[in-house]
């Protein structure tokens, strides 16, 4: 008797849980501390990190982050793909992710603990939200 698979439902929750486990295993397989480094990347918490890799959460992950997650994940171009297809599952009616997506590097920066998780997020969102900006500008100059 032949297995029928069945196909999620684009933006269901079960569609996003897809894409979602393909990341969660990609992080499961990277050395630990993995999850702070995306939490650092993006600016964020490592709680947001838990809540966009793990299908339990039927949050979705942002587009603007997929270059940052790959990066800093090392995802295989196999792994790539794959994510990429089961997230436009998902989210079919957004812009194309993949034809935005620009070769990222990582960049650590050392600044000072203020001692207070608040200060500390917000010079982190400072941080990030600067470097959007400016790579934002950049982008608009190469085309």
């Amino acid at each position: 008797m032949a297995t029928t698979v069945k196909i999620p439902e684009p933006g269901s929750e079960d569609s996003i849980r897809a894409y979602k486990t393909i990341l969660s295993h990609v992080i499961d397989q990277r050395p630990s501390g993995m999850r702070q480094r995306l939490a650092d990347a993006l600016g964020k918490h490592r709680s947001f990190v838990t809540q966009i890799s793990s299908p339990a959460y039927s949050i979705p992950i942002p587009s603007k982050h997929l270059p940052s997650i790959f990066s800093v994940c090392h995802f295989s171009q196999a792994e790539r793909d794959q994510f990429l297809t089961a997230y436009h599952q998902a989210h079919p009616g957004k812009m194309s992710v993949a034809s935005g997506l620009r070769k990222t590097r990582h960049v650590s920066l050392i600044v000072p603990d203020f001692g207070d998780d608040k200060q500390n997020a917000a010079l982190d969102r400072a941080i990030n939200d600067f470097i959007q900006k400016i790579t934002s500008i950049a982008g608009k100059g190469s085309g």
